[in-house]
Formats: C-alpha cells, structure tokens, sequence
C-alpha cells in the first residue's frame, strides 16, 4: 500500500524545495507557517488522513483526491492535460502504409484487450535485479504461489510487481463532460471501433458475437472503405467541442442529447478506442509533435481514453485523456502494440482485403444540429485555432554523449539532463523556478505519480557556478558540484518512487480540509506554496523501444513544458511553450548547458 508519509518528513521535504526559490525573509516567513502547520491544524488533518487511510485499505490515499483534481478541472483537456507518445517507425518500410499499419496496431490493440481481460497479460514488475529475477524458472514457480502472498515472494528476488488497476480504462472509455465534475464512463460489452478521418465519424464491429475478433483481412476491408470514402468534411466538425472548457461542453453535450444524438453520442463513448486516420505525411519532427498533440481538433475526439493517430505516410501516434491513467499504463499498451504489430504483424503489402460489403458493416455517424450547437462549435474552433497558434514547439538532439558516458562518469543521467535544464533557465531568465518532474508510484496498489523536486539548492549553486562564476571554480570544483547534484537527485528519485516524496501528502491534506468545509489553513495561503505549485518548468520523461518521442502542453501560461529521453549516445528534448516564454532560446541554453556539463565531466576546461 502507498504509505503516508510523516507529517514532520514532509514539512522538512517541502522547506527543502523551498529554499532556493525565496530570498531569506521570504524563507523565514515560509519557515514559520510550515513548523505551525505541523504542530497544529496540520497535525489534525494528518491524523485524520492516517485514520482514514486505515479504513480504505482497498485502495490508496491520493485515489480519490486524484480522480477529483483532474475532473473537477474545468480547463480544456487539450494541450493542459492530455499528453501524446508518438510510435517509431515500422523497420520495415513498407508496412508504414496508412492501411496497412492501421490495420496492424489495430489488431494487436485488440489482441492486447483481449489477452488482458482473460487474465494471460504478462504482470507489469520492475526489476531490481533482472538475473534473478526477469528469468523463465522463476516466473514458472512464482505463477504457482497464491496472489495474496506471491507479492511477497518476488520482493524476495528484488522484482516489484506494480499496480495494474488502471488498465481496464485504456478500452471503451471516455470522460463524459459534466456541469462542475466529469465522470468517466466504461462500457466493456461494446464492440466497435471508432474512426474518424475527415472530420467524419465512423463505427464498425470488430468483434463478433461469441467474442472473437474479425479476421484482419475484414477489418482491413473497412478501413479501406473509409480511406476511400469521398464525403466532403462536415461544416460544423463535432471534435472541436472536446477541445472546450469542460462546463461549456457539458452544456452543449446536454443540448446535443435534447436534440436526438443520445445513440451517435453512445456509439463514441463506448467504442473499443478511437482510431484518427489523417490524409497529409508528416513533414519533420516538429510537425510530429504538433499532430499528435492537437492535430487540427476536427479530426480528433480528445475525451476517449486514448486515440491512436495514423497519418498518410503511416507515421503514428497515441494521444490520451489523462484522468483515468498515467504514462506506465499507456506506455505498456505501446510497447506491446509496437513489439507485436512489428514483429507479427497482422496483414502485409501483398495481403488483399477480404471481399466483404464494408458499406452494410461500417456506419457513418450523422448528427442533427440545431442553430446552439453550431454556434457552439464556431466559437469552439476559433478559441482552438487561437490556442494552437499561441503554440510554439522545439526540439534538439544533443549528440555529445548520453547515458553511457554518464554512467561511465559514475554521475545519473537523469539528474544531468535536469541540470541542464535548470542551468539553462538561469543563463536565460537569470532564476530558479519551480520545477516539477513526474515519478511513478505505481509500486503500490493504486499508486499514481510523485513530484520529484529537481531545482534544488545543490542545482542552484552548480548553475550559478557554471553561468555565472566560471572563472572562480576549476574543472575538478565543477565535477564536484555536477555529483553533488547528482546524489541529491538520486535521493530525491528514490523517495519519490517510494511514496516518499511531499506534494500529494500536502494536497491530500489540503483536500481533507477543504471537503470538511474547514477555514483553508494559513500555510496554503502562504504565496511561497503558490508559487511552487506555479510549475514554470514541468518535465516528464520516458525511453522506450517503441517510442520515438513524446510531449504535452505547458502546464502554466509562462512555462515550458518538457519531454526528454537520455538515450545511449544522445538526449533529446521536446519543449512547448506560449508567447510568454522562448522555447528556441531555452532549447539553445539547454544544448549550451550540457556541452558544458560533458566538457567538464570529460575534464576539459571551459570557457564562458
């Protein structure tokens, strides 16, 4: 189970995120609300915490103040919330068809469900020591231990199973708008695909009455039939209201049921997933990470739990609504969708689609609209257009050097990058902001996320060494610092992944006492508290064989929004941002900064 951590750990925990944010009396003041929250309301609330946590041992203590978070947000899903992953390309050429690769994730997407809901999908564990354990033998002898204690025999060996309750809402999910709260909504019987391209909506079976999926040769056949179907775009395209602040969606979604599309409505939510099928190439990197993080809000339904994304020249991506899950989840269902649509795939270029009559078999969604609900969507599409050109995404690829060089130099790759991102902002904003780095907890039974901290006093005091005061230090001064910063982060890492970390314990406490009506307690009025949880710099990372990057928008109108992987040999970064901010120039301190970083870790001598 998730542990709640001590109340005086995560005031000492906090404070510590604090310090190199506020000058000294800013630190003082800070100081003085943290230890009286501690010792009074603060105390109450935790105990009260503890207490109920006690009482639902089913579940975790941040579930429901989690799920309430996300719903209760009242923000468009899009480019606040919903972030995307977008797929390599098949090695072998010329399966990256639209057609036939469509056809392919298709089918090993339905071969995932089906293999997850008989209860055959392989456990998600994290291995601490995959010799012993990541082994045939002992999967063998662990698949004969009872559930309730086998936890106990893989922790033996140092392999963790992690908490897999949020698959189930990878299919036939969608999160319905609702005046003040959304919910989501599940329906497991439903067995139709839904497909958009065009702005149009189509459903069609893919599996049949006893449960068995179509044969891919038919499914193939549909999929063929929509790509060449020749019905203009609609005028009023019904994707862009999932693109809205969610209450004047929930109105517009009740009017759209009062005006008789309660059955096309019903077909979308409870569809399988949804399946974007869009008729342009993708021209570069950038242009990939803009499809697949908004597209051109016609053709996408933002709300269902996940959206594979295919373009012409069989580029492809996964956008998902990021109430129900988290990034380990969706990542899971890549990688096997990858591995299995790679290595046997369904269909190839000389398969010939089966001779069905895909015109009876797939069913093209009409909507009535009356006059609200085209103005509704008018006024929809101009705050997407405005929103999506406020938008501006870079990326580079450092090529210097990467996880193995870092390894070598006994410093954590994950850490460097983070400093780098911290250098860079000093060297361009000449700050430190608050920072956030998303951590799975997903070791514990309804475990979510974790914020890691990484702006530290230790990422502070490097960066202003290497911005501000080269001159001062020698080379082996600055590796010193760069470990310094290193060993912090790693602890930091450790106790996050370990439910060790503050934010979800302070949010919880402050859940409690708000949904016990009580007065909000001084320490979160505290503008110190704000500001923290003002990210200006929100990062997330994933690497993966299946993956060739992944983004999300800004999570603040001044902020970045940052996606990175630290591979072998290189680190790439993916960064949004709004006209506030310049993501070029901050991608361009960032390269600075780790050219710097290696340099001196190679132990060269450099030069401002």
């Amino acid at each position: 189970r998730l542990p709640v951590p001590k109340l005086e750990d995560t005031i000492k925990r906090y404070l510590n995120a604090q310090k190199p944010l506020l000058n000294d009396e800013q630190f003082r003041k800070t100081e003085e609300l943290a230890h009286a929250f501690e010792k009074g309301i603060g105390r109450e609330l935790h105990e009260q915490l503890v207490a109920q946590d006690n009482q639902n041992k089913h579940t975790s203590y941040i579930t429901g103040p989690w799920f309430d978070m996300y719903l209760k947000a009242r923000e468009p899903v899009l480019l606040n919330f919903n972030p995307f992953m977008s797929f390599n390309p098949d090695p072998k050429p010329e399966y990256n068809d639209q057609l036939i690769r469509a056809t392919n994730m298709t089918v090993s997407a339905i071969r995932f469900m089906k293999t997850f809901r008989a209860g055959y999908l392989e456990p998600e564990v994290f291995h601490l020591n995959p010799e012993k354990s990541d082994t045939e033998i002992f999967k063998k002898i662990i698949r004969f231990v009872p559930s309730s204690i086998s936890w106990f025999g893989a922790y033996m060996v140092n392999a963790y199973p992690l908490d897999m309750s949020q698959y189930f809402r990878l299919f036939n999910s969608t999160r319905i708008p609702k005046l003040n709260k959304d919910e989501l909504y599940t329906d497991e019987k439903a067995k139709h695909l839904l497909v958009l391209r065009n702005g149009n909506f189509y459903v069609f079976d893919v599996i049949d009455r006893d449960g068995n999926m179509l044969k891919p040769s038919e499914i193939q056949a549909h999929l063929k039939y929509i790509l060449s179907d020749s019905s203009p775009a609609p005028a009023f395209p019904l994707g862009y209201l999932t693109s809205e602040n969610r209450d004047t969606w929930a109105s517009l979604r009740k009017n759209l049921l009062d005006n008789g599309n309660a059955e096309a409505l019903q077909k979308v939510d409870s569809a399988i997933f949804c399946l974007s099928l869009d008729d342009f190439p993708i021209k570069d990197l950038v242009h990939l990470s803009h499809t697949m993080l908004h597209g051109d809000g016609a053709n996408r339904w933002y709300d269902k739990s996940f959206s594979l994304i295919i373009t012409k020249d069989g580029t492809a991506g996964i956008n998902f609504e990021h109430s129900w899950g988290d990034g380990v989840a969706v990542l899971r269902f890549q990688n096997e969708v990858f591995k299995d649509s790679t290595t046997t795939p369904a269909i190839s270029p000389q398969s010939q689609p089966a001779s069905v009559d895909s015109s009876r078999a797939v069913q093209k969604l009409d909507f009535k609209l009356n006059d609200a609900l085209k103005a509704g969507i008018t006024k929809a599409k101009q705050t997407f257009d405005a929103t999506v050109e406020s938008l501006s995404l870079n990326m580079i690829q450092f090529q210097e050097g990467g996880k193995e060089l870092l390894k070598q130099k006994k410093v954590s790759p994950d850490a460097v990058a983070q400093l780098a991102f911290q250098m860079a902002f000093l060297r361009q904003y000449d700050q430190t902001v608050a920072t956030y780095e998303s951590c799975s907890t997903a070791a514990f039974k309804h475990g979510r996320t974790e914020t890691i901290r990484p702006a530290s006093v230790h990422t502070k005091k490097c960066s202003e060494a290497f911005v501000k005061g080269l001159s001062k230090h020698s080379t082996e001064e600055l590796q010193n610092l760069i470990v310094e910063c290193s060993k912090y982060h790693g602890r930091l890492t450790k106790e996050a992944a370990m439910g060790q970390g503050f934010d979800r314990h302070l949010f919880s406490l402050r859940y409690l006492a708000l949904s016990k009506g009580l007065p909000l307690p001084q320490f979160y009025q505290d503008q110190a508290y704000a500001r923290l949880n003002h990210n200006i710099i929100s990062t997330s990372t994933l690497v993966s064989p299946a993956v060739q990057l992944g983004g999300f928008g800004p999570v603040v109108a001044d902020g970045f929004g940052v996606g990175y992987q630290v591979q072998d040999d290189w680190i790439g970064c993916n960064v949004s941002s709004y006209p506030a901010r310049n993501g070029k120039e901050y991608l361009q301190c960032i390269h600075k900064s780790l050219e710097d970083i290696f340099n001196v870790l190679k132990g060269k001598k450099i030069g401002s």
